[in-house]
């Protein structure tokens, strides 16, 4: 008997050592990379997680966790509400542990207090890639007739082609010489997926000269919106993602870009299934600025003069994720008429440890004006800028393509932490 429940009690313990160790897995697997904090302001971080902490101050000046200063390196309890505060910007380092042992290593980014212009002033966006990119491969005839496929397992989708033959490429016409001025061979140095590949193309002779089967494009134009603007470096953040190539669904890399003045000609209003666009004319002789970076969120770069359209052009605050409510906020756009104006909206839902950093927020329209003009969320208006408690909070980025009325927000932290690294 004694044995039956020295048994038993072993096999509780290892059941319940098994539950805790699947739980504590299950937090640490979702826990986020990077956390913002801003200098200067208490932030009470709630995880309600069964795991272990140790923090360290790397670059920040003046930690504090749970109102005691930190020289070395604390450990905390994750289940219970932490408090931090830091004397300035820079880094911090958290190590989780599960069992005694370190698991997964998250950074504390302490960001500077800020205080920009929110815009939500459309405008036009012209990119020149950093290369040539490759849309797809496909057959050619030679002069005689006979089909041939040249780059097929050479090139793909997405590639940049960035020199021939020891040539730097800066636009396909680059390109298209290079072949033409090939006689055997075309060496090719390309990037593919952050990595330099070079391979070599055989070039088939055809009635209207050298091919190769690529379809390639080296620029693109649209409208977007300016999220915010800082009159102390006259630098801009826009968009809130990525300008991403329409074949490839691949994020282009930058050579050069311009912010150009549009204006807004008319609207198709979005519906379910079908996400309305902003139609607009892009005055190219009027550019307000350059673009530097496109990152996975949205576009960043220095603006000649401030947007024409800002409203008031007074700075604001912006607002740290734990500032953040769901509740009524506003959105800023200057959609209706050229003229920026704000409309009410409602964020729904604030996703503090979301994966994907555009989607921080879920946000509603509900100002009717912009529901009988939009009918929503429209693509042109990633970008605009939500209002929250008179700070900066974030901005628009994707619609619901169901439900054109919902869409969602990226935080603001997340594209002035982009812009200060540009």
């Amino acid at each position: 008997m004694l044995k039956t429940f020295s048994k038993t009690i072993i096999l509780y313990i290892a059941i319940a050592v098994a539950f805790y160790a699947v739980i504590s897995f299950l937090y640490i697997r979702d826990f986020p990379q990077v956390i913002p904090l801003a200098e200067n302001t208490q932030h009470q971080l709630s995880f309600q997680a069964p795991i272990r902490a140790t923090i360290r101050p790397d670059t920040v000046d003046a930690l504090m966790i749970n109102h005691t200063p930190v020289a070395e390196p604390v450990t905390v309890n994750l289940h219970a509400p932490l408090l931090i505060e830091a004397n300035g910007s820079g880094t911090a380092t958290m190590m989780l542990s599960a069992f005694g042992l370190p698991v997964r290593e998250v950074t504390l980014d302490v960001l500077p207090s800020l205080e920009v212009i929110p815009c939500g002033t459309i405008v036009g966006v012209r990119i020149d890639t950093n290369g040539v990119m490759v849309l797809g491969t496909g057959s050619v005839m030679d002069a005689d007739g006979i089909e041939h496929n040249p780059s097929q397992g050479k090139l793909r989708a997405g590639d940049l082609i960035i020199s021939a033959n020891g040539r730097e490429l800066s636009n396909k016409e680059d390109l298209m010489t290079a072949i033409a001025e090939s006689e055997d061979s075309l060496h090719l140095r390309i990037m593919r997926d952050n990595e330099t590949v070079e391979t070599t193309v055989i070039p088939v002779k055809s009635e209207q000269g050298n091919m190769i089967g690529s379809w390639v494009r080296d620029s693109t134009q649209g409208i977007g919106t300016i999220t915010y603007f800082n009159p102390a470096t006259n630098s801009f953040g826009a968009l809130g993602h990525g300008i991403m190539d329409v074949d490839t669904k691949k994020l282009m890399s930058v050579r050069s870009g311009n912010i150009i003045a549009a204006r807004i000609t008319s609207v198709k209003k979005g519906t379910k299934g079908a996400p309305g666009e902003l139609v607009g004319e892009i005055d190219s002789r009027d550019v307000l600025g350059r673009v530097l970076t496109n990152s996975a969120v949205g576009i960043y770069g220095i603006l000649d003069r401030a947007p024409p359209t800002t409203m008031e052009g007074t700075p604001m605050p912006i607002a740290k994720q734990d500032q953040i409510q769901e509740g009524p906020a506003s959105l800023r756009s200057n959609v209706a008429g050229n003229i920026v104006r704000d409309f009410e909206i409602y964020i729904e839902n604030v996703n503090r440890f979301s994966s994907d950093d555009t989607k921080g927020m879920v946000i509603r329209i509900t100002d009717p004006e912009l529901l009988e003009l939009t009918g929503g969320i429209v693509q042109g208006m990633s970008g605009s800028p939500i209002i929250q408690n008179g700070r900066l909070v974030g901005a628009v980025t994707h619609v619901f393509v169901q439900d054109p009325t919902k869409g969602y927000g990226i935080f603001i932290e997340n594209m002035i932490r982009q812009d200060t690294s540009v």
